[in-house]
């Protein structure tokens, strides 16, 4: 809209070459005017014309008789075109359905853009009602935020009902409200004789030479023809109750240029959208002339009229010529002059046209006197119609603010009635009217909205920039289309509505999303609800009233009780407010969400369901009408081909396959609407419920996961019933929903414990899901799946139907070449195929131990046994295949180490079948426990370095270590003395304990830390222990016995240090450190000198003395326990309820080693007494060793009144042991102090 200018606006930019129709148009004409004083902005742009480019008018000579006809008079005129009759104003009646005619073809403003849409003529009326005593009659409809406004020629309609007997209630009605019989006005002889010399007038005004030339009829005979012709065009038929056709041409070329065909496959997001050419034909087939649709304007013009923008229809004639290249012609009677409504609507015409410029022609009795050109911009100063533009704007924002505050329900019809003569103006809803009648479908105006409303929904959409913040719109329109139609007449229609509502639920949108980016229960100004109970509208000046006083009033929605309340500046305003009941629902959460996707589906499904003809009631076959047939691309249909064989092998290998019959057993023929509109509601009702099965593994309700993956699975079985061409969306689909299976399928298998809780949720099924199994068993049995949505009482059988259903999804994506296109989903399906293989391996492998544990001693390995040694290894190694296929190095690692372990229970199980008696490591043994370090050593390979998966890593090293440690201890337990030597076995069983400690991380920090010291502490243990031994029996020469030596003190010194670490060992660290003392006694025995002796006795008395800390530890654990008795015979006394008591030392080893440790300790001290005595006499002592004997001599008295007493408790024993150990270390802490 321009700037206001105070200067003459100046000649306005010639109109473009003009688009088709519906084709979007920048605006390009428009003009702002400062008319009578008072700025009123006015701007026009054409967005479609079928006139020619303007013709100059013919100026015509005075004395000039315009009732004479012109010889072109009534005839086609290539100046004018096909439209020369409309343009020439000989069908000024405005159609009743004119209005829906505009916005069938400017679908994208409908809604959104535009305040109102009608007949110019009709918009004239409106802005006219406070200076005019005429009746105003007009059907209102609200879309959104927009009006259609269409004239309801109430006369005519009745004329119609006298014969067909429809709208007598609202003839009844309307007899009523007036107070009077109904009886039809005639209009004059002048009136006629009017509009004929106009007319003629018209076609002078083209005509060029200005000069009559009669045509051969009669003058008289002439106007007879003009009054019937006119008649016939000022009387519109009303159309019949708008019907569904009943045959639909599949032809869509029938589609005006403009619409929005009806296809099955609006919206991005689901699964399989159908191809192009499956789009469901119009619905109003070849018959929109005659139900009064068509937009037969000449022009589509959009005006915006200060603040209200409009979509207004005109047949008025514009001429070029003067000064102005456009202007528009009236004919006028000298003798009367011009009025304030002529004049108001000269001007509305000349603004929304965008013409600059008057010409009026001045005649009397027909004989043309003179011309006149009056600007625009001065029509509302004429002498006896001045009239004020600012008054003409109040009112047209009064008008608008009372229909926009009142029309509120969607979808009804609205009667805006002033009577003739009459000052108030009332609005009733005659949809709500209609509804009290017998049949509420008699009401013509339902199906044009229904329609209209569909198409505003289809459009938003369609469009590709759409987002969430329209849904809430989109789905008012479509509910109210739905609850306008009747479900017997309509079926497609509300078939494919149900589908686009179900559409508007985005399934597989993340939570966070629902009140995120976009603000759902914030819609634009057009969100309203029919449910919403409406608020009388009023304001502080004045009030238009459901309650006026006159009882015939109490059916109108409101009242204006005087024309001249809208002349005030907004006296009316709009409070029309947002219906938040009309706001996209919020689903709370995923299960919700779907329920409403199926509820929609399902009536869907009704609706297709209910349109299938019994195969009884089909028409014969006409034979004189061929049969069409369909001929595809041969590249595509020998691919489609080819990938329906595969389909049918795919599910014969599954063991399933029946003979598939591409056709329907309700009888639907393919190609028909309800064919393709079946298909896209079952791929929907298949998402959604593969949806809500997805949500309700994630709530580890797996019995109810099973049954929507059931009809998930149904779903595609119709699907694939029905289908000829397999799309790859919905194979793609398909492969999903079968791993989704297998997923549950195992998660039901590792969950065993809930079996009874899972049974009651798969067999629970609601009313809906039952209806549309009913529908899905109109078309298909349903049975193809039904070997992987069984719920199995049998682990083994739950594995092996989880392991079908991956493979299952595999195959799919191979043969229909889904990997390369999606390499993710390929990915997991390899991944859940090696993890179930894995599980089964597993599975077999516990089997196989379980049958071990039962087995009796020194029996042989069963044939059972080793065939699920094979299958469990057979499992694992086509998991491992798969996982290396995908490169995971990870999971191929834990499969190897489960082989590993498969190994070691071989090897446990020939280790059983030999018994204890005269026991041998067998070779059996030593080949599987082989095996299990190669395949943990392929697994570290594998992972390659310990970043790649630290636990994985650390995991298998441990696992390794193990067997190198079992290995290790078996052969040094059951040496194999038959068939090796010694030394063999000593350093087989040597190097096997090395590498155990090479696996064995004791360094860094985590769980099995301690677990890693405590091995290492036991197998240094052991490496000490067996080369002790070898000195004991005398084996090697004097230089391996040297080596053994240091071999021995090296490794006892690493097992106690490993011990000392854990804290939790005392006993194990006890027996090292007494072995240290044996093997020091052992020492001692070989030595000669006394000297040597005393060394090796004091050493030995060192090691008694580091035990100290042993014994420590031994008394906390001991005095824990005594007080936690203390405490529970306490509670006793008081009855409350205790805990059993849980130590983890062993008191009878306890015990034992104590004897033996008293026992060396005393054997120690006395050979120390008896060495120092004969020492001293020999040579004489030294006061150092002196003391010495006489610690020795008190520690030893001490002991040996300690071993007298018998009765001492365990507890009393150690702290005795602690109390000498307590002496001897004083004393050594002395003779440091004297050496110091």
């Amino acid at each position: 809209m321009g700037e206001p200018r105070e200067s003459d606006p100046g000649p306005p930019v010639p109109p473009p070459p003009l688009p088709l129709r519906g084709d979007p148009e920048e605006p390009k004409q428009g003009s702002v005017l400062l008319l009578g004083g008072n700025e009123v902005k006015s701007r026009a742009v054409v967005k479609y014309s079928s006139a020619p480019p303007q013709a100059a008018f013919a100026r015509l000579q005075e004395k000039t008789d315009l009732k004479l006809p012109p010889a072109n008079w009534l005839r086609e005129s290539a100046k004018l075109g096909a439209a020369g009759a409309t343009i020439l104003g000989n069908s000024k009646k405005s159609k009743p359905f004119s209005s829906f005619g505009m916005a069938y073809d400017f679908i994208d403003s409908i809604g959104n853009d535009v305040d109102v849409v009608s007949d110019s003529e009709n918009i004239k009326k409106l802005l006219k009602i406070p200076y005019s005593k005429s009746h105003v009659s007009m059907a209102v409809h609200r879309i959104g935020r927009t009006l259609l406004l269409d004239d309801l020629d109430i006369q005519e309609l009745f004329m119609r009902s006298s014969q067909t007997g429809d709208w007598t209630w609202l003839k009844e009605f309307y007899q009523r409200l007036i107070d009077q019989k109904w009886q039809r006005k005639k209009k004059s002889k002048e009136h006629w004789y009017q509009k004929a010399i106009l007319s003629k007038f018209l076609y002078y005004s083209i005509n060029g030479d200005g000069a009559a030339q009669p045509v051969p009829t009669s003058e008289q005979q002439q106007e007879e023809t003009t009054e019937d012709e006119t008649d016939d065009a000022g009387r519109v038929s009303w159309p019949a109750p708008f019907e569904m056709p009943s045959s639909l041409s599949e032809d869509a070329s029938t589609s005006n240029q403009g619409s929005v065909p009806f296809e099955p496959s609006y919206v991005v997001g689901h699964v399989a959208s159908a191809p192009k050419e499956q789009n469901v034909t119009t619905l109003f087939n070849d018959g929109e002339n005659s139900q009064g649709l068509k937009n037969d304007f000449v022009r589509n013009i959009l005006w915006t009229f200060e603040d209200i923008h409009m979509l207004v229809g005109s047949n008025m004639p514009i001429f070029g010529g003067g000064r102005y290249p456009a202007v528009s012609l009236r004919l006028r009677d000298n003798n009367k002059p011009i009025n304030v409504l002529t004049g108001i609507d000269y001007w509305l015409d000349n603004l929304i046209c965008n013409v600059p410029e008057l010409v009026m022609c001045f005649h009397v009795n027909g004989i043309v006197q003179k011309y006149e050109m009056i600007k625009t911009e001065d029509i509302p100063n004429l002498e006896n119609s001045n009239f004020s533009t600012k008054v003409i704007k109040d009112i047209a924002q009064n008008i608008l603010s009372f229909l926009k505050s009142n029309c509120t329900k969607e979808g009804h019809t609205y009667w805006l009635f002033k009577a003739s003569g009459s000052d108030i103006v009332k609005l009733y809803d005659l949809t709500t009217l209609c509804e009290e009648t017998e049949d509420k479908y008699q009401n013509p105006f339902t199906m044009p909205v229904a329609i209209l409303l569909y198409k505003v929904a289809c459009n938003m959409m369609l469009k590709k920039n759409q987002n969430r913040k329209h849904y809430g719109t989109i789905r008012t329109l479509l509910l109210n289309c739905v609850k306008l139609l009747d479900k017997g007449r309509h079926p497609q229609i509300i078939a494919s509505a149900n589908y686009m509502l179900s559409e508007l639920f985005q399934l597989d949108e993340p939570k966070k999303d629902e009140g995120g980016e976009f603000p759902l229960n914030g819609n634009s100004d057009e969100s309203y609800s029919e449910e919403e109970e409406e608020m009388p509208d009023s304001d502080e000046n004045g009030s238009y009233s459901t309650n006026s006083d006159p009882p015939d009033d109490n059916k109108a929605v409101a009242v204006i009780k005087s024309v001249g309340e809208l002349s005030v500046p907004e006296k009316y305003k709009s409070i029309h407010q947002i219906r938040p009941s009309c706001a996209f629902p919020v689903c709370h959460d995923t299960e919700e969400r779907c329920r409403l996707v199926l509820n929609y589906v399902l009536e869907g499904l009704k609706s297709v369901d209910s349109s299938i003809k019994k195969e009884g009631d089909l028409p014969a076959a006409d034979p004189n009408t061929p049969i069409p047939l369909k001929y595809e691309d041969e590249s595509t249909g020998v691919g489609a081909e080819c990938l329906e064989k595969q389909m049918a092998l795919f599910l014969d290998k599954m063991g399933s396959f029946q003979e598939v019959k591409h056709s329907s057993q309700s009888g639907m023929i393919p190609g028909s609407w309800q064919y393709k509109m079946k298909l896209q509601l079952i791929l929907k009702s298949s998402k959604a419920y593969y949806v809500l099965s997805d949500a309700a593994v994630n709530l580890q309700k797996y019995g109810r996961a099973l049954r929507y993956i059931k009809l998930a699975l149904q779903c595609h079985d119709t699907y694939c019933c029905l289908c000829t061409n397999m799309l790859s969306e919905v194979l793609l689909f398909l492969c999903q929903s079968l791993t989704l299976c297998g997923d549950i399928q195992l998660m039901l298998a590792q969950n065993a414990s809930n079996r009874a809780a899972y049974l009651e949720e798969y067999n629970y099924q609601t009313k809906e899901d039952q209806e549309i199994l009913h529908s899905l068993h109109r078309e298909s049995s349903c049975q193809v799946f039904s070997w992987a949505t069984d719920l199995s009482t049998d682990l083994e059988c739950q594995l092996s139907i989880s392991c079908k259903c991956y493979e299952a999804a595999n195959e799919i994506l191979l043969f229909s070449n889904l990997r390369e296109q999606n390499p993710e989903q390929y990915t997991q399906v390899l991944k859940r195929m090696g993890n179930i293989q894995n599980e089964i391996g597993v599975f077999y492998m516990n089997q196989a131990a379980a049958l071990q544990s039962e087995r009796v001693e020194n029996k042989t390995v069963s044939a059972a046994e080793q065939q699920l040694w094979k299958k469990s290894f057979s499992f694992f190694e086509k998991g491992i295949q798969n996982f290396e296929s995908i490169d995971d190095a990870t999971n191929s690692a834990l499969l190897l180490c489960n082989m590993g372990r498969l190994m070691r229970i071989c090897a446990h199980a020939h280790c059983a079948a030999g018994g204890d008696f005269k026991r041998e490591f067998s070779p059996e043994e030593a080949l599987y426990y082989n095996k299990a370090i190669n395949y943990y050593l392929k697994a570290l390979r594998s992972l390659g370095k310990r970043e790649v998966h630290p636990a994985v890593w650390d995991s298998v090293n441990w696992e390794l270590s193990t067997t190198y440690f079992t290995m290790a201890t078996l052969l040094q337990d059951y040496a194999p003395l038959s068939r090796k030597a010694q030394e063999q076995i000593e350093k087989e069983v040597s190097e096997s304990m090395m590498k155990s400690l090479k696996y064995c991380d004791v360094d860094t920090v985590s769980t099995r830390q301690p677990l890693c010291q405590y091995r290492a502490a036991t197998v240094h243990h052991r490496l000490a222990s067996m080369y002790h031994s070898c000195l004991r029996n005398q084996v090697g020469d004097e230089h391996q016995r040297k080596q053994h030596r240091v071999l021995v003190d090296l490794h006892y010194s690493k097992a106690v240090k490993f011990f000392q670490l854990l804290k939790d060992a005392p006993c194990e660290l006890l027996r090292v450190q007494l072995e240290r003392v044996a093997f020091a006694e052992f020492q001692m025995a070989s030595q000669n000198s006394t000297a040597g002796k005393l060394k090796t006795l004091s050493g030995a008395l060192a090691i008694m003395i580091q035990s100290q800390s042993v014994f420590q530890l031994i008394r906390k654990e001991l005095l824990a326990e005594h007080e936690q008795r203390l405490e529970d015979d306490k509670n006793k006394l008081e009855k409350i309820p205790t805990e059993d008591p849980s130590t983890n030392l062993n008191k009878e080893e306890v015990l034992k080693l104590l004897g033996i440790f008293e026992s060396r300790l005393s054997f120690l001290l006395l050979q120390s007494i008896k060495l120092l005595t004969s020492t001293k006499k020999k040579v004489g002592a030294n006061s150092e060793e002196e003391e010495i004997l006489k610690v020795n001599k008190y520690v030893y008295s001490l002991l040996l009144r300690s071993a007298a007493k018998k009765n001492l408790t365990l507890l009393e024993r150690t702290e005795a042991v602690l109390n000498l150990l307590q002496q001897l270390t004083q004393d050594d802490e002395g003779n440091n102090l004297g050496n110091q």
